[in-house]
């Protein structure tokens, strides 16, 4: 073939469609000897991992000669709420055109998805759970933003570990052969990691993410190809007003000699963050009675907590049978509490503030089909500071 590649074209194009390669007659990369063309193609995260080799074990997992769409979108529909993972009332199997971001919520409860699972005609799901975990290790060990030799090296016993394993989805009859693209290109991560750096300095998700934003939904606002001159005058606006608001923020700081010129930010350790409540400005229930929710709400020891917590405030240092005796004697003058159903800690950063976790809390209720939805009732694990400066953590209930 190689031969062919200095004469005709026509034959060569024959000979590359033969072998099923893609004909590239006279590359630029020809009068180029020293140099490894082959390199220069770095790992992609989006579409080789989380739009290829992912996409392919869902496809295996939620097939019917394996655990099946029905077990699989079940498992999904019993996930408990939680304030980082997505959920997928509907299933996953339902999904159509599933983005990067879809993907990643998936990968973060498929092995939780699969786990108790049976196959079909009782087979052993040994091999197929350590393809999945090893799989899912290999996609978040290429997401570091530091990597050592240790952190290479888990990477490619990972991908071992998965060639190991992966004969059984050949066994189940799932696939007939492993011969793609996106799973041979997994060989080259350890080594472009180590030549080229962590995957984010070379990673498409970013630029796509911006090809989305600036492109296809300005070029479906628009809805006529005519147009587009228009999309380039918006993109331009859109500069000015983020170049005006960087210097609208850059005067407001007090600090900032704006007469010498720009100003240069000292370079020094990071500002610790901070977490803030943030709550809303009215009540969801004023006045919730205990029975209601001991009934309602599922808080079934609620009052008991309450007791321990004002005993632990107004006798500190005490413990055992002493604070057990303080709780015991007691005696609360209300019979009902005021409830926020939900409850915020939000970054102190000024520079990225944002929800960084949740509480919530709901009675039981019922939906607009008829359909009742359980209590929800979320246990929070507060750390405090005793006396003699020592942390202690116990369980309080939000409401």
């Amino acid at each position: 073939m190689y031969s062919l590649a200095g004469g005709n074209v026509c034959p060569f194009h024959a000979a590359c469609c033969e072998a099923g390669l893609k004909p590239v007659f006279h590359p630029f990369w020809e009068t180029f000897p020293l140099a490894d063309i082959f390199l220069s193609i770095t790992p992609d995260i989006l579409h080789q991992l989380l739009q290829g080799v992912m996409k392919h074990l869902i496809s295996w997992l939620t097939s019917p000669l394996a655990f099946g769409p029905a077990k699989i979108n079940a498992q999904c529909r019993s996930i408990p709420p939680n304030h980082h993972i997505r959920l997928f009332s509907k299933g996953i199997t339902t999904l159509s055109h599933v983005s990067g971001k879809e993907h990643k919520s998936i990968c973060r409860i498929l092995i939780g998805l699969v786990t108790d699972l049976p196959l079909p005609h009782g087979q052993s799901s040994i091999c197929v759970l350590r393809s999945v975990q090893v799989l899912l290790d290999f996609l978040f060990l290429a997401q570091f933003q530091s990597h050592t030799d240790n952190t290479i090296c888990r990477l490619n016993n990972s991908l071992t570990c998965f060639h190991e394993n992966k004969a059984v989805f050949i066994n189940l009859g799932i696939c007939m052969q492993f011969n793609i693209p996106k799973i041979h290109s997994l060989i080259h991560y350890g080594l472009s990691i180590t030549l080229f750096g962590t995957t984010d300095n070379y990673n498409t998700e970013q630029t796509e993410h911006l090809h989305i934003d600036f492109t296809k939904k300005v070029y479906r606002a628009t809805n006529h190809k005519d147009e587009l001159p228009q999309m380039t005058a918006w993109l331009d606006r859109c500069k000015k007003v983020h170049q005006h608001a960087a210097l609208v923020r850059l005067r407001q700081e007090p600090d900032q000699q704006l007469e010498c010129g720009p100003s240069v930010r000292s370079i020094g350790p990071p500002r610790p963050t901070t977490w803030a409540l943030k709550m809303a400005q009215h009540l969801s229930a004023k006045a919730v009675s205990f029975d209601d929710l001991h009934e309602l709400y599922r808080a079934t020891q609620f009052q008991d907590t309450l007791v321990d917590f004002i005993a632990q405030f107004n006798y500190p240092g005490t413990a055992g049978n002493t604070l057990l005796t303080h709780a015991r004697n007691m005696l609360i003058p209300f019979c009902s509490v005021a409830v926020f159903h939900k409850v915020k800690f939000v970054s102190n950063d000024t520079e990225s503030a944002e929800t960084v976790d949740a509480i919530h809390v709901w009675p039981e209720q019922k939906d607009a089909c008829g359909w009742i939805i359980p209590p929800r009732f979320d246990t929070a694990l507060v750390l405090t500071q005793c006396q003699d400066g020592t942390d202690r953590e116990f369980q309080s209930y939000c409401g």
